[in-house]
């Protein structure tokens, strides 16, 4: 199901106010977790999908050059997440093992403040801006100057908040991993009945690889295939950046990704490309809509960079809209 892109406001539509949300009802945690040190497999090599084999940057630690707003595709670099990544080490781990972990993966939200507690840069206010499955890393954007000061293992406490919220005008819209803050900047709106949702390109669930198989959709993320070079100029997909607002179509990620005819989820961009057969840049959900009740909106600035005013530039988007076909 391609979605077309309208225009936010159209002609006999009416004034657009913000959707209602359960917020007075929700409860905020704190999680923390550790600055994560990268991790290299059994072989540093990574099997591209061409067959040939790679020695590029992967998942993990602090990406000093990089970060939130910047190109997501044509970096050298695989999986990366640009920024700072977290993981909580499991030393208080009640139960199950890696319970820990879990829990900061869970509970945190795209759009949460994460405060360093310890180290040089104690008292730094970041930024969570994705979650990466498989490898289970929270990804939290810092300035510049903060990541140098940042070192390996220094703890950082997130106000998690999100998980829970509902638009009661909207009981057919599920949330996942969606702060009210980032819901509240994003410029989400209610119009003739419907949720106008700003986002800078539509990706049609064909591409989707790996994730699938999942049973949940708040612990992780699902990756964009760019091994189809037609339907990547189609979309212009070459060009996204870390952070873009993006909707996936048709795609119903409430109980883990599964394509769904008439559902569309809406998601983050949260790491970089990969080679690898089945992987590329990671997408993790906020808003999963019937089609009926959401109308997407072509916004190049819909990107959380900008959105949460992290950075006053981004990477330029591609040259004009995407406007896709009923």
């Amino acid at each position: 199901m391609d979605i077309p892109l309208h225009p936010l406001m159209e002609a006999g539509m009416g004034a657009a106010s913000a959707p209602r949300t359960n917020v007075s009802r929700m409860v905020a945690s704190a999680v923390a977790g550790q600055v994560s040190h990268p991790v290299v497999r059994a072989s540093p090599y990574r099997m591209g999908r061409d067959g040939v084999p790679r020695l590029v940057p992967g998942s993990g630690g602090i990406v000093l050059n990089r970060r939130v707003g910047d190109r997501a595709v044509g970096l050298a670099a695989d999986h990366m997440e640009a920024g700072v990544s977290l993981h909580n080490t499991g030393k208080d781990d009640v139960g199950q093992r890696g319970g820990s972990n879990r829990a900061l993966m869970f509970y945190a939200c795209v759009g949460n403040r994460a405060r360093v507690t310890s180290g040089p840069a104690r008292g730094a206010v970041g930024t969570v801006v994705g979650k990466h499955g498989g490898i289970n890393h929270v990804i939290v954007d810092f300035p510049p100057a903060v990541k140098r000061r940042l070192c390996i293992g220094d703890r950082v406490q997130l106000d998690a908040y999100g998980q829970g919220l509902e638009l009661p005008d909207f009981p057919q819209v599920r949330a996942l991993n969606l702060s009210p803050r980032l819901l509240r900047q994003w410029g989400v709106r209610t119009q003739a009945g419907r949720l106008v949702v700003p986002v800078t390109h539509t990706v049609p669930a064909e591409l989707m690889g790996s994730g699938f198989g999942r049973s949940e959709g708040v612990l992780g993320d699902l990756d964009i295939q760019l091994s189809d070079a037609r339907l990547v100029r189609k979309h212009r997909l070459n060009a996204l950046r870390l952070g873009d607002l993006v909707a996936v179509c048709p795609l119903d990620y409430r109980f883990g990704p599964s394509r769904r005819a008439g559902v569309i989820t809406v998601g983050v961009v949260v790491h970089s490309d990969s080679k690898v057969a089945g992987h590329g840049p990671g997408v993790t959900p906020l808003l999963i809509c019937p089609g009926e009740c959401v109308r997407l909106v072509c916004r190049p600035q819909a990107n959380v960079a900008l959105v949460l005013g992290l950075r006053q530039s981004v990477a330029p988007p591609a040259r004009g809209p995407s406007r896709s076909r009923r």
